[in-house]
């Protein structure tokens, strides 16, 4: 999918919608290659910015609010609320409804939470409305962040890469990956 988003992106160049579209299935595959990826066509040309960022902006936030969709439905079988078990005394609702926005806020930014972290929220009944404010505000501060990164790396690339910016934004996108997941995975010193 992602060795065809800039072909597509660029045959599209004269359907706007097509472009937003195939933007939005992107995120829902890999959010970040997808912001990535998306800033370097608007490096390149075939993309307007605007578009790209609101295209990443709805992708995104209609993904997670398909996670926490995913987690009420979790909730409506009776299998699934048999496999989470809580301390006694522990009330997940309240606890979720209390710290939603912080639950979505933060996990927009440490790899691999989201899936767990949103699903959950939407487990335990967190307030939708608070949920997806959050998601919305994470994501405009995360994606703009990484977009902007993005497209100061993908001139780089351009100017010193030419025909070889791709394997080096591959490299980039490996990089941000890569990173993200050896953050996620450092644990704090044991005391």
């Amino acid at each position: 999918m992602f060795s065809s988003l800039p072909p597509l992106l660029a045959d599209a160049t004269n359907s706007p919608l097509f472009q937003a579209a195939v933007i939005i299935v992107a995120t829902f595959i890999l959010e970040d290659a997808a912001t990535i990826l998306t800033a370097m066509e608007v490096q390149s040309g075939p993309v307007a910015m605007p578009l790209a960022l609101g295209a990443l902006y709805v992708g995104i936030v209609v993904g997670d609010l398909g996670l926490y969709g995913l987690g009420r439905l979790a909730a409506l079988w009776p299998p699934a609320r048999r496999w989470v078990n809580l301390p006694s005394g522990h009330d997940g609702q309240r606890w979720f409804a209390r710290n939603v926005f912080r639950i979505v806020f933060i996990s927009r930014f440490i790899p691999g939470a989201r899936l767990p972290l949103y699903t959950a929220c939407g487990f335990f009944h967190a307030s939708i409305a608070r949920f997806a404010a959050a998601a919305v505000m994470a994501t405009l501060i995360w994606t703009t962040l990484l977009f902007v990164v993005s497209l100061r790396v993908g001139q780089f690339l351009i100017d010193h890469l030419g025909e070889w910016k791709w394997l080096g934004m591959a490299g980039f996108a490996l990089t941000i990956l890569l990173v993200g997941r050896i953050v996620a995975s450092v644990r704090s010193p044991s005391r």
